[in-house]
């Protein structure tokens, strides 16, 4: 490593995968400021124009979103930019670019900005040439001795010398003995051009002779000329140097003499005006550009050769002065005036790194500590790391997505509802058809261990069923305190709610800060919504319960609910909701069986988990540990489905009648505008019926708030059987397909993902984006569907044919032997999809045509399978969770 290094001032990476040669970079004051600084223009094959202005705040910093003045996109290769006074009337600077096949001229200008944001700059285009010939590169100079202009000489890729007398075309002259373009300059002193030949030879030629010479449009292809047609044209010196030319540079710091600097592939020549080596230096490495500057000394030339080393070397004349280390290989380097600072060295690499910097010492003082050297053990290695999988394996499944933290007993609470009836109902303000609607007290009890301040509980039931008291909030200003609050439960509306679970949730700070929240779940009676009721034979829905154990007195599993009979086997039950709805429950003498059946499919849920409920507590505490559930008929899913499109059209409905409203208030301003400024007017005028539209016009309004206001609450009702439904389904899954209590709360969570719906976000949409997740990972059949992307945005469908196809493909998945898991290390090794939205899966023709088969011909032919037994039922359900 070097001990000098090239000090960063500067730099940035200028876009992504472009590229860059030598003739992208100059450096000059391309937008005529005051201050006479230079600016950095930058051009690349991807057709990027860029000007910088680098201001750094320290040295070494990157660039800064204010040093880029201006980023433009030409849309074709830039091949070389140059500064010059290239527009007729003015000798302001102009920036000329090159592409393959047109020449532009740009006037850039800035404008003093009012705000911190700084100037603005633009680029403005004055006139372009387009070429017929492929472009290789270009010069430019006061051709024959012309006063305050430049003109503009391009080189073709077929040998032809293009000159522009600014905004017009001069002529055009071919090279004698031309095989491939060589690097070209102009010689202001000799008024000649100087390029190196494919015969490795530098030649001149005068620009006269150029103007003289035959035009190259009517030049014969043979060797013979005609000799009124224009001279011939003749080189005016020739040096071979017996290799290809990368680069030439002509520089004059004086008036009486000017040298021809060319670098070689291995050596470095600077020449005199007619062509005769002053010097030459052999190098010993590659170089890729180079560019002589003033020297300090008298009589001598100072030049910068980079090499493919990343080395920047200092010559004074052929004695190495300097020797500088660049962080990359560059293709094209300048010396110029930035921010004050004189003689910044600019380099730029073919892959768009470009750096400012300076000469200076920094030594590297750190020496690596010699490292013990000593064989590695793979197969000890791969141990190692197997131990270290299964650790970390071990600790996800135990604490999941998050660590799992050690419960805090700052605070305990615990629900008992009382087993009883209020004596005197609370209910209040209810819309039940029944004379006397029974309220059941239930009481919270908070201890705390510390002082807590503004603790806050929130008492959570599924509507209709109300609460008398919501939210308390208590102070525990001493340790150890005792509180306790009672409220009432009841129905208020006359249909079903979805659960009879409650929640209790408190929230408070500890003592340090630190927010916290725990919940204690709670089961409400049954008996609270329902009343005994006379049996029915025939219902339209029916569902069959399986057991594996002999059948049990339904008068032992719902006491309070059986007519009186003699016979203590009841094996018929009838239920009687509060909202009127009426569920039969029938148990089997002879077979293992229970029915549940009712005129409305939603209405089964409830009924359904208590059952089963009640025969888990039964059968534990007969001490019996292996009682199981099954479901082995048809899933009910048409029965569902109807469900789902009676929501949906809901919906629908409300938002047509939400637009309709809107377009009627809207008339209705309007009206009351027409009318205020007939009101208003000084010259009575007549109404023109314009009370009566009004008149009309509000009853509308109010006849269509009713009926949103209608929909709404039929919309909630509707969604709250629909979610009875959904938990119906959700539990016959699981007992026909085994499933665990893991996977049963990926269900859940897929298919009852909202408390509320709204018209902007609405169960179908949200559970169709579910779905169409688990069918793209866990239960998708090949790669492909996991490489499917979702889409982000959740809107609300044409209609639910999609959700209902997707519904159907998940049963069949899993009947098909699809398992749910959310991690790659459970069974199912499928790669993990975020999910973001719902698009169309893909199946195969087998599945779509068994998606249009009925459903009940879909799922008959599946095993008897057991359900996991879950948690006991117990009234006053008690427990902490954090």
């Amino acid at each position: 490593m070097s001990l000098f290094k090239a000090r960063d001032w500067w730099s940035t990476i200028l876009g992504d995968k472009e590229e860059f040669d030598q003739g992208c970079l100059c450096l000059a004051n391309v937008d005529n400021s005051g201050n006479g600084q230079d600016k950095i223009i930058v051009g690349s094959f991807m057709g990027y124009l860029r000007i910088f202005s680098p201001h750094p705040a320290k040295t070494g910093d990157g660039a800064q979103a204010e040093d880029l003045l201006l980023e433009v996109d030409l849309r074709d290769p830039v091949l070389q930019v140059e500064v010059g006074k290239f527009v007729s009337g003015t000798e302001m600077l102009h920036l000329a670019v090159l592409h393959s096949r047109k020449l532009c001229v740009y006037s850039v200008s800035g404008t003093l900005g009012n705000v911190e944001h700084g100037n603005q700059y633009q680029m403005k285009l004055m006139y372009e040439h387009n070429l017929q010939r492929t472009a290789c590169n270009m010069t430019y100079g006061s051709f024959g001795g012309i006063k305050g202009r430049d003109l503009i000489c391009i080189q073709s890729m077929d040998g032809m010398l293009m000159v522009f007398e600014q905004e017009s075309y001069a002529f055009g002259r071919f090279l004698p003995g031309f095989l491939l373009p060589g690097p070209l300059a102009y010689s202001s002193r000799t008024d000649s051009f100087i390029t190196v030949s494919s015969c490795r030879q530098v030649e001149s030629y005068k620009y006269q002779v150029l103007a003289f010479a035959t035009d190259a449009d009517k030049r014969q292809e043979t060797e013979q000329q005609i000799l009124g047609s224009g001279k011939r044209l003749v080189v005016d010196w020739t040096l071979n140097i017996g290799e290809q030319a990368l680069d030439i540079c002509i520089v004059s710091f004086n008036q009486s003499a000017s040298s021809v600097f060319v670098l070689g592939e291995r050596n470095f020549f600077c020449l005199k005006d007619n062509g005769q080596i002053r010097f030459m230096k052999k190098l010993d490495w590659s170089p890729s550009c180079f560019l002589p500057y003033c020297s300090v000394s008298e009589g001598t030339i100072n030049t910068l050769i980079a090499n493919h080393n990343n080395m920047l070397h200092i010559y004074q004349d052929v004695t190495l002065k300097w020797a500088t280390q660049l962080p990359h290989i560059p293709v094209a380097v300048r010396v110029g005036c930035l921010h004050d600072l004189k003689g910044v060295i600019v380099t730029l690499s073919d892959d768009g790194h470009l750096q400012c910097s300076y000469l200076g010492t920094d030594p590297s003082l750190f020496q690596a500590p010699n490292v013990e050297s000593r064989e590695l053990n793979y197969d000890e290695l791969d141990v190692e790391m197997k131990e270290l999988q299964k650790i970390i394996k071990d600790v996800n499944k135990s604490q999941g997505i998050w660590p799992m933290t050690e419960k805090e007993d700052d605070l305990n609470i615990s629900v008992v509802v009382s087993p009883n009836f209020d004596s005197v109902s609370q209910a209040t303000d209810v819309e039940v058809g029944t004379d006397l609607v029974p309220s059941v007290t239930v009481k919270v009890t908070l201890q705390n261990r510390v002082i807590l301040q503004k603790a806050k509980l929130s008492v959570y039931v599924q509507p209709p069923l109300e609460l008398t008291c919501d939210q308390f909030t208590f102070e525990f200003m001493t340790p150890d305190l005792t509180r306790t609050v009672s409220f009432s439960v009841y129905l208020k509306r006359s249909y079903t709610p979805s659960e009879l679970e409650g929640n209790a949730v408190v929230s408070y700070s500890r003592p340090t800060g630190i927010p916290r929240v725990i919940q204690c779940k709670f089961r409400l009676p049954l008996k609270l919504i329902c009343l005994p009721g006379q049996p029915s034979k025939t219902a339209s829905h029916k569902i069959t319960i399986d057991t594996n154990k002999s059948p049990v007195s339904l008068l032992s599993l719902f006491p309070g609910f059986a007519s009186q009979s003699d016979d203590d086997q009841v094996n018929v039950m009838g239920f009687h909701f509060l909202g009127g709805a009426r569920v039969t429950l029938l148990a089997s003498k002879t077979s293992q069986r229970y029915r549940i059946q009712s005129e409305q499919f939603e209405d089964l849920w409830l009924i359904t988990n208590e059952l089963i409920l009640h025969l888990q507590e039964y059968f534990e505490k007969q001490g019996v540990k292996d009682f199981a559930c099954s479901f082995s008929g048809s899933m009910p899913l048409q029965e569902y489905f109807e469900l789902i499109d009676h929501h949906f059209e809901l919906r629908i409905n409300g938002e047509n009648l939400e637009e309709l409203l809107s377009e009627r208030a809207v008339q209705f301003r309007a009206i009351q505008r027409r009318l205020l400024a007939r009101f208003k007017d000084k010259t009575p005028a007549p109404l023109q019926h314009l009370d009566t539209l009004l008149d009309g016009t509000y009853k509308q309004v109010i006849a269509l708030a009713d009926a949103v206001e209608e929909n709404q609450g039929s919309l909630f009702q509707s969604f709250t059987r629909l979610k009875s439904a959904t938990h119906l389904v959700i539990l016959l899954i699981g007992l026909w397909q085994k499933l665990s209590a893991d996977q049963v709360a990926i269900l859940e969570a897929a298919f009852l993902p909202l408390q509320e719906d709204t018209q902007e976000l609405g169960w179908e949409e949200t559970v169709d984006a579910a779905i169409s997740h688990l069918l793209k990972t866990c239960l998708s059949k090949s790669s492909k569907e996991q490489a499917l992307n979702l889409n982000s945005q959740l809107n609300i469908p044409k209609d639910t044919s999609q959700l209902k196809k997707h519904i159907t493909l998940l049963c069949d998945r899993l009947a098909k032997g699809g398992r749910l898991c959310l991690s790659t290390d459970a069974a199912a090794p499928q790669t993990m999809v975020m999910p973001g939205g719902c698009t169309t899966i893909p199946e195969s023709d087998l599945e779509e045509r068994s998606v249009e088969q009925d459903s009940s011909e879909l799922f008959t032919s599946h095993r008897h399978l057991t359900a996991e037994t879950p948690r006991p039922e117990v009234s006053p359900l008690q427990g902490v969770s954090e």
